[in-house]
């Protein structure tokens, strides 16, 4: 079977490549640029604790030696500190955990994955390679490249990681409405000492805003070696931001956070951050589909857009090996853009919601007791990867979601959001992290057994429950994985959790349930009822469509 062909060498495309490989699928990577990135230190992203531990797992790479994994987060409004967070502490102020975000340059974030994949003998990077057209077919897709060595390649299917501006995008006609220029950051990357070193910082209204109108939010989040990025809030409009503007604003900013002195800096690198909101009206026409930049965008209040594009490839990865190893299943791979596209919609949608909140100049809100808090809320929410705003999405309304289960169980993890990262040991006595075992193309079933961590594996594989487990597993109608975790989250003793490849939670069965684990196996895996859901759903939106015409 011919490879997937992916265009863009950015980080979506890249760790789409090595998801794929891992998975035994071949690949192509169309690199239009000479691969490798120019090293920018005002252009970083900022990764969860899902998506630093899948890069992670794919390179090999331990990324806290290239980014910074902050020890905490303190948010300002005037002078006055209105919330901390540690980073250290195993909860927040909420009782919830607060995993440290990971801080990252793009070039740093590239450049790992183009070293894992460099030694990766299914994955071709062709580099200055530039789409220009493409022809599809029941069987498979051509594309034809241009460039120094132009030519035409064949795959299995195309997947546009290729940016905004994505030809795969524009060559399939797909529609990719939004706004534009939603909000514009002027940034800075320095060498400086601050008061808070390790800290992010948030702060609204600063005293000093006077001088310097336009600098009414800043973020600093820091980097390795003593190296900050520095975000400033621009009014609306296209005002061009002078060289001589940004020096305004670093000076009077390192002088109000340092006690009215400004300390000595490095002036490293510059930018224009400019975020627009946009959403792709389809993310597969056939063998093509979409993924990243290519098939949204968004970054308002402190979120990031790069977590969803790598959530994209998680999603997809798994749903195009099976395809390229069993067969195309329609249900498994059109689901792709059903679960992907609603969870980024949903916080579209919430960040919309809450812009005209808290980018108002005044009025009435500021009068509302604690509506200060209540912002101060939702932009904490953005940056650090919580709530509405800034949480991974769950795919609990997904088409591969089972029905009703007469054995399902409640756990602290909603049906179709990411597991919770605990020890597990798996089926040859090893011990490993349940988020290490995703991404090898096999569902994972998890046993609930307190106390077997303490005994050879020899004396509990073949007790209890284990064999009949064991048997089902063997059952299933997909290859899968049984490991066995002391404890889980809201999990009773013997609860049996079956997880997806991308480590969503599918069901959570109280004890051995082998119909009940096949059918949601099954299901998971784009099986009838799914294909069912699918063709209601398609059915659904004909009748919508005739009706509005």
């Amino acid at each position: 079977m011919d490879p997937v062909i992916i265009v863009g060498a950015g980080p979506v495309g890249l760790t789409l490549a090595l998801a794929l490989a891992r998975q035994d699928v071949p690949c192509v990577v169309l690199d239009e640029g000479p691969g490798k990135d120019e090293p920018r230190l005002a252009r970083t992203v900022v990764l969860r604790e899902d998506t630093t531990a899948l890069v992670e797992r794919l390179t090999g790479a331990p990324l806290g030696a290239l980014g910074t994994r902050w020890a905490g987060w303190r948010a300002m409004r005037r002078k006055q500190v209105t919330r901390e967070v540690s980073f250290e502490d195993a909860a927040g102020p909420e009782g919830h955990r607060n995993p440290a975000p990971l801080h990252i340059a793009q070039h740093a974030l590239t450049g790992a994955l183009r070293t894992a994949l460099a030694n990766e003998p299914l994955v071709k990077l062709a580099v200055d390679s530039r789409l220009d057209s493409m022809e599809q077919e029941p069987s498979g897709v051509t594309v034809h490249t241009r460039g120094p060595q132009g030519t035409w390649w064949r795959g299995s299917y195309v997947v546009g990681c290729d940016g905004p501006r994505s030809t795969v995008r524009k060559l399939q006609d797909i529609r990719f409405p939004g706004r534009t220029a939603v909000e514009r950051h002027a940034v800075a990357a320095l060498r400086v000492e601050l008061p808070w070193k390790g800290h992010g910082l948030l702060h609204r209204m600063p005293p000093w805003r006077t001088t310097a109108p336009s600098a009414g939010e800043i973020t600093g989040r820091p980097l390795p070696d003593g190296v900050w990025r520095l975000d400033w809030l621009l009014p609306p409009g296209k005002d061009l931001v002078t060289p001589e503007l940004l020096v305004t604003h670093i000076r009077e900013t390192l002088a109000g956070w340092c006690e009215g002195t400004t300390p000595p800096y490095d002036l490293l690198d510059t930018g224009v951050h400019t975020v627009h909101h946009r959403l792709a009206r389809r993310w597969r026409a056939g063998r093509v589909f979409l993924a990243g930049d290519a098939a949204h965008c968004l970054g308002t209040l402190g979120t990031h857009g790069l977590d969803e594009g790598l959530r994209d490839a998680d999603n997809l990865a798994w749903k195009l090996a099976s395809a390229w190893h069993h067969g195309s299943h329609e249900a498994l791979l059109d689901s792709y853009q059903t679960e992907r596209r609603a969870a980024v919609a949903a916080r579209l949608r919430a960040a919309d919601q809450a812009l005209p909140l808290l980018r108002s100049g005044g009025g009435l809100r500021t009068l509302v007791p604690g509506s200060a808090r209540g912002h101060e809320a939702l932009l904490m929410d953005g940056h650090l990867g919580q709530g509405v705003i800034g949480a991974p999405g769950t795919y609990a309304d997904s088409p591969l979601a089972p029905g009703e289960l007469e054995g399902e169980v409640p756990v602290d993890t909603p049906r179709g959001a990411p597991v919770t990262d605990v020890r597990v040991t798996a089926e040859d006595g090893s011990f490993a992290q349940l988020r290490d075992r995703l991404g090898h193309g096999a569902l994972l079933v998890v046993l609930i057994a307190p106390g077997t961590g303490v005994w050879d594996r020899k004396h509990w594989a073949t007790a209890g429950i284990m064999p009949r487990l064991a048997a089902a597993v063997t059952a299933l109608p997909y290859p899968a994985e049984l490991l066995v975790a002391e404890s889980y989250p809201g999990a009773a003793a013997h609860s049996v959790l079956l997880v997806r490849p991308d480590g969503h939670l599918v069901t959570a069965l109280g004890g051995v349930r082998p119909a009940d684990l096949y059918a949601a196996a099954e299901t998971a895996l784009g099986g009838p009822a799914a294909a069912q859901a699918q063709a209601g759903a398609g059915a659904g939106a004909e009748r919508a469509g005739a009706g509005s015409r």
